[in-house]
């Protein structure tokens, strides 16, 4: 079985010319023309080289892999079951789906309350991110969770001030956190990311010193690739100021011969590249220590798809530093800004990078360790991943990291929004309404929640609401019908594998094995 798509994709706006008769390795058709223009992902590379690297368009959406993993998180079912009742009377009046509680919290000492076990972590300075800000950290402050401004927004901004290479002022950060805190409702909260660059801009301290920002995320990586981000820069100003203030920029702008190119049009955008962490110990618990005297309240780690050991001390080392929050991202997510081949070839899959996680932990507790609030992220999208991540984990997984679908409904909702106001609804929407208020099913809730100020919610936030909304009526459905009416009540025993292999990978008993002791029991 082929488990990756080679060579077309349309991610990267390329196929083959003969798709009923592709060699499985390569990728390639079996008979490869002379003559052919060119449209496979190698064709193409013949003419724009390093930019068939990158999902197309760039900055206009996102993207996930297509590698099709041995065990994803579909190779296993959520038991439900007929007798009793836990967080509620086992009563068939008090048993009610409604009744099941999904709210979570995250914080070694203090806690942050979040109204769903749903976070969108890391959007950063890509192009997507930023005009898709509002709905996003309206939609998220309304709905009660937290929301990661990602890596580079200073470094990117074109307005900010940087004296003595430290940032002493950021316009786009001064705004997207304010966004999210014009309507903050006392849930979740607003977190700033950090990678190399940003620590030697002092983005951190200048979020905590300057704008009041209570949580801040140190990264080491994500589960779509193992190098740092990149964005496409269109002029040659531009470019210039990135490499200024930094950042690798390719081609290098400084080169008259570069230039020259430019100018001439043989190529149209330079890339910008942010650099590689290096990790160890020490460095990394003096890090956590400058950040809590900046004043930060909390102290986040996200870390990517890399190998066991890396988990492993990410796991230590978040349990040493008693960190407010431990991510790990697990390779098969992404929110577009990834080399392509990266995003479906590099890393661990988040089924196993979960297996490995709770294996990990569990040594920690056995020592007597201390345990950090962990969220695992990585491809998720619907409320059964939300269960089955959370139950695969259980007790340790306290949230779900989801990034590119909450970008899709506020996208969504954004666009919606723009073909109400022009009065040119499409006609599979057409048929629920032709106003906000007819079409999207929390608009009522919504208005009765904010009166007048309704008016002001972007278009985005109400469809990442929604979303959302929907999100936890399906949760609360798959936990009553498993009889689990509060998250801290999943167990792994809530889930059965489907496959001898998904069994081995993550030791969740075999479908046809589970429940076997008290089959026994009932049986004899």
């Amino acid at each position: 079985m082929t488990f990756s798509l080679v060579n077309r994709s349309a991610a990267t706006r390329t196929r083959c010319r003969t798709p009923e008769s592709v060699a499985p390795f390569s990728g390639m058709c079996a008979t490869c023309l002379d003559g052919c223009p060119g449209t496979c992902e190698i064709g193409k590379s013949a003419y724009r080289g390093r930019e068939v690297i990158y999902p197309q368009p760039f900055g206009q959406v996102t993207a996930a892999a297509e590698k099709d993993y041995p065990v994803d998180y579909s190779h296993f079912n959520i038991m439900g079951t007929a007798v009793g009742a836990e967080g509620v009377p086992a009563d068939s009046d008090a048993a009610i789906f409604p009744a099941v509680n999904v709210e979570t919290e995250v914080g070694a000492r203090e806690k942050i309350r979040l109204k769903l076990p749903v976070f969108v972590p890391g959007l950063g300075s890509t192009r997507i991110a930023k005009e898709n800000w509002d709905g996003l950290a309206v939609g998220c402050a309304i709905s009660g969770t937290m929301l990661v401004v990602g890596e580079n927004v200073c470094g990117m901004d074109p307005d900010v001030e940087i004296v003595g290479g430290r940032v002493k002022r950021s316009p786009d950060l001064e705004y997207r956190i304010k966004t999210f805190r014009d309507w903050y409702n006392g849930y979740g909260t607003i977190v700033v990311q950090a990678n190399v660059e940003d620590t030697r801009l002092g983005v951190q301290e200048y979020a905590i010193e300057q704008l009041g920002v209570e949580a801040v995320e140190l990264k080491w990586g994500q589960g779509a690739k193992d190098i740092g981000g990149e964005v496409k820069l269109p002029t040659l100003e531009r470019a210039r100021q990135l490499k200024e203030r930094g950042y690798i920029v390719l081609p290098d702008p400084n080169d008259p011969a570069v230039e020259k190119a430019f100018r001439a049009g043989a190529f149209k955008e330079f890339e910008r590249h942010s650099r590689v962490g290096m990790v160890d110990e020490e460095s990394f618990l003096a890090r956590v220590d400058e950040l809590r005297r900046a004043g930060a309240k909390y102290v986040f780690l996200k870390t990517g798809a890399y190998r066991p050991a890396d988990l492993a001390r990410a796991v230590k080392y978040a349990s040493e530093a008693k960190i407010d929050l431990l991510t790990v991202d697990g390779a098969g997510g992404g929110t577009g800004m990834s080399p392509w081949r990266m995003m479906n070839e590099w890393g661990v899959p988040t089924v196993y990078l979960e297996s490995l996680l709770y294996q990990y932990l569990e040594r920690l507790r056995a020592k007597g360790r201390f345990i950090p609030s962990v969220a695992i992220a990585g491809g998720f999208s619907l409320e059964d991943h939300i269960f089955k991540a959370l139950a695969l984990g259980a007790p340790y997984i306290k949230a779900v990291g989801m990034a590119r679908a909450p970008m899709a409904a506020a996208m969504v909702g954004k666009t919606i929004g723009k073909a109400v106001a022009a009065g040119k609804i499409p006609p599979e929407i057409a048929h629920y309404g032709q106003t906000v208020d007819q079409i999207f099913t929390s608009a009522a809730r919504l208005r009765e929640i904010y009166g007048k100020d309704f008016e002001r919610l972007p278009a985005g936030a109400i469809g990442l609401y929604t979303y959302f909304d929907r999100l936890v009526g399906g949760l609360q459905q798959l936990m009553c019908g498993a009889r689990k009416f509060a998250l801290q009540y999943l167990r792994r025993d809530d889930l059965v594998a489907l496959t001898r292999e998904a069994a081995e990978v993550s030791g969740i008993r075999y479908v046809m094995e589970a429940d076997q002791e008290e089959v026994d029991k009932i049986l004899a």
